[in-house]
């Protein structure tokens, strides 16, 4: 995949060049850091491989790569605050390193600064690009909202919660793919393809890290395992195990899910283990298969060769079988 690493190669140094006002620095230095921790910057090289497909020139696409970046990192900032998370890619996240204020404060500044990104794409493409990207935006926050619906709900579906991680994280990564293809010269049909395997790999990948929550190693994931178990937080697993549990492992379930005090490791060795007896681990490695062939199928019905889109079959099969 070396285009793949030259693309990342160039989103790197475009994020180590910009440039931020001098001050306030305890408005700009926090958008500084969390960019800075890297992470996969799955969304800009998705937004580089589309445009990959259909142009001689896909850097051409880095000012919507980096909107997309920018967007998703600014999500992030809000999103630690309102989850309370402490570690993020292995650091601080900006709430604790800074405090709440700068957390919300440096996120809106990073909303506005992925716009003036996205206005240095090509103009006679913005107005493809412009309601794609701020439709996005907005789907993005309902599926955040739906999932703090969720904190206080014991009834929520299956289907409702891939819903919300339709919108919360799957519709960015369609996104990213589409604005890539559209900037790239791509006909609708083929950039609606790209957007529904993209839709679909952003499916497969949280519930690949609703697994990673419970099943994966710290020092690979990034952030403290068990997360998800000691907030009962709604996942495919915890909705599967409300459904499937009964006897006696629905009342230990419902017992740890309402104690107020306990033992951190105990619970999530308690829990994970009635997970291990409903076998929801295959389960979810089922659901994640289903998208990840539904994925490969709208790739295969694109008008360009497979040769176009090796990068992105590649990708999809290192989401399945990532450790982090």
């Amino acid at each position: 995949m070396k285009n793949t690493e030259l693309f990342l190669t160039a989103v790197n140094q475009e994020i180590e060049h910009i440039e931020y006002p001098v001050s306030p620095k305890e408005l700009y230095d926090p958008i500084a850091y969390i960019l800075a921790l890297g992470g996969k910057r799955i969304r800009p090289l998705l937004t580089l491989m589309g445009a990959n497909i259909f142009s001689e020139y896909p850097l051409e696409s880095m000012p919507a790569a980096m909107a997309v970046e920018v967007f998703h990192n600014f999500t992030l900032l809000h999103d630690d605050v309102m989850d309370k998370a402490d570690i993020r890619r292995g650091k601080p996240t900006v709430h604790k390193k800074w405090n709440e204020n700068a957390a919300i404060l440096s996120g809106d500044a990073m909303l506005i600064l992925a716009y003036q990104f996205l206005a240095k794409v090509d103009p006679l493409k913005l107005p493809q690009l412009l309601p794609l990207f701020s439709k996005t935006a907005v789907e993005v926050c309902e599926g955040q909202q739906f999932d703090m619906e969720f904190e206080s709900r014991m009834d929520v579906t299956v289907d409702e919660y891939m819903e919300m991680i339709r919108l919360k994280t799957a519709v960015l990564l369609g996104c990213a793919l589409k604005l890539g293809a559209l900037h790239g010269g791509a006909d609708l049909k083929d950039a609606d393809l790209l957007y529904e395997y993209g839709e679909s790999i952003g499916l497969a990948f949280q519930l690949k890290d609703d697994l990673l929550d419970v099943y994966g190693d710290v020092a690979k994931f990034g952030k403290n395992i068990g997360g998800d178990i000691v907030s009962n937080k709604k996942t495919f697993l915890l909705i599967n195990a409300l459904q499937k549990a009964d006897g006696e492992l629905k009342r230990d379930l419902d017992a740890w899910i309402a104690k107020q005090t306990f033992d951190r490791e105990e619970k999530i060795t308690a829990v994970r283990k009635i997970y291990d007896q409903l076998h929801l681990k295959e389960l979810s490695e089922e659901r994640m298969k289903y998208y990840y062939d539904k994925a490969i199928h709208s790739l295969d019905q694109m008008s360009v060769g497979a040769d176009k889109t090796k990068d992105l079959r590649e990708l999809a099969f290192q989401l399945m079988f990532r450790e982090s």
